[in-house]
């Protein structure tokens, strides 16, 4: 395709588009820190900001994802509590039904055996004089034992049925105490994650100040992350990420597909030349397989991009970044972090363009959902 003069990016749930054309910078030298080396600060900034402003995105958000995490878990056991209170209540009403039929059933076998004075055969169902009438009382005396073995199986049910009544409202009671208790939780972790997306937001925002910045200076090298506060953190979620994917894995964990390749339209002269994930500024972009960062943009329709050289001569590029984390000449692993979603570039939305190329230089792009889809990688 052949870039129009801009594009039109939209995010979240809406349709993102975006035009191509690369501008192709050198950055700073190999990286010797875990993720990258960093390079002279911004003109116009205080030289810590992007690093500043980097980690404390990656930090709330990682910390917004436990707390949803722990939110979503008080939510399915509200939700399984919920079935087992609905479980026992039914359960008890019919227990309830069966005691009520038992204690009717011993009442009347104990009223029948009061006005014989014990003995019940021989007696008609209304304790009256049955039309035979037994005169030998061995025989008489033997035909009591089925009625007393009943009367005291009917003792022993009911007896069993109260006790299992009453530890199933016992745990009726614990249950909706543990109700309450989760539901405080919830309520309070529900209140903690709106903070923090507050908050996130706002970092957000800030970041992509940040990466304005850094495109009209010209100087887009990767921030200095391990120095700071949240150093040790975004390490450790890096090192997690690089840890999980195995051969080939997708460039972002959480996303929706928006613009498609070779889709059309006003934006794409010739049609669109990669796949665009809609993600939130600050989206940890991963290398999607082992390879060497052989360029890095710093403007143009791209805005801040990386490309990745891949075996058998295929390369990745990853556009509209708010911050690289890796510079040419870095390897880097499948599923390591070498940048930041944003929307630098020819972009009015936080996304990743996504390429797949025969070459490092625009022009050269292939399907790249087909690409993945062909390495194992459902999109």
């Amino acid at each position: 395709m052949r870039p129009t003069a801009r594009a039109n990016h939209r995010t979240g749930p809406r349709r993102l588009s975006r035009t191509g054309g690369v501008v192709l910078c050198t950055l700073c030298a190999v990286a010797a820190a875990p993720l990258a080396a960093p390079g002279p600060p911004s003109a116009g900034q205080p030289p810590d900001r992007p690093a500043r402003v980097t980690s404390e995105v990656l930090r709330l958000a990682e910390e917004a994802g436990q707390v949803r995490q722990r939110y979503e878990r008080a939510q399915r056991s509200a939700k399984g509590q919920r079935a087992r209170a609905e479980e026992l209540r039914r359960t008890l009403r019919v227990r309830g039904v069966v005691r009520s039929a038992l204690r009717d059933d011993a009442g009347a076998a104990a009223r029948a055996q009061y006005r014989t004075g014990g003995f019940t055969v021989g007696l008609d169902g209304e304790g009256g004089a049955a039309e035979e009438e037994l005169d030998d009382p061995v025989e008489l005396v033997a035909r009591q034992v089925p009625a007393v073995r009943r009367r005291a199986r009917l003792g022993r049910m009911l007896v069993e049925e109260e006790r299992t009544s009453r530890r199933l409202e016992a745990e009726a009671r614990s249950l909706a105490a543990a109700r309450q208790d989760l539901d405080r939780d919830s309520a309070r972790l529900g209140e903690a994650i709106r903070t923090l997306e507050a908050r996130l937001a706002g970092a957000r925002d800030e970041l992509d100040e940040v990466a304005r910045a850094a495109v009209d200076s010209g100087e887009c090298a990767p921030p200095d992350l391990a120095g700071g506060r949240s150093g040790p953190a975004v390490e450790r979620a890096a090192a997690r990420s690089a840890r999980a994917a195995r051969g080939w894995t997708r460039p972002v964990v959480s996303y929706e597909l928006s613009a498609g390749f070779g889709a059309g339209g006003a934006n794409w002269a010739d049609g669109h030349t990669g796949q665009d994930f809609a993600v939130p500024t600050g989206t940890p972009v991963r290398a999607v397989g082992a390879g060497t960062v052989v360029a890095a943009g710093c403007g143009g329709p791209f805005g801040i991009s990386l490309v990745v050289e891949h075996e058998n001569g295929w390369y990745s590029q990853y556009a509209h970044l708010a911050a690289p984390l890796a510079a040419p000449g870095r390897r880097v692993r499948a599923g390591q972090w070498i940048g930041l979603s944003g929307t630098t570039g020819n972009s009015t939305g936080p996304h990743l363009h996504f390429e797949i190329r025969r070459t490092p230089e625009f022009g050269s792009a292939v399907d790249p959902v087909e690409w993945l889809g062909e390495r194992g990688v459902q999109l």
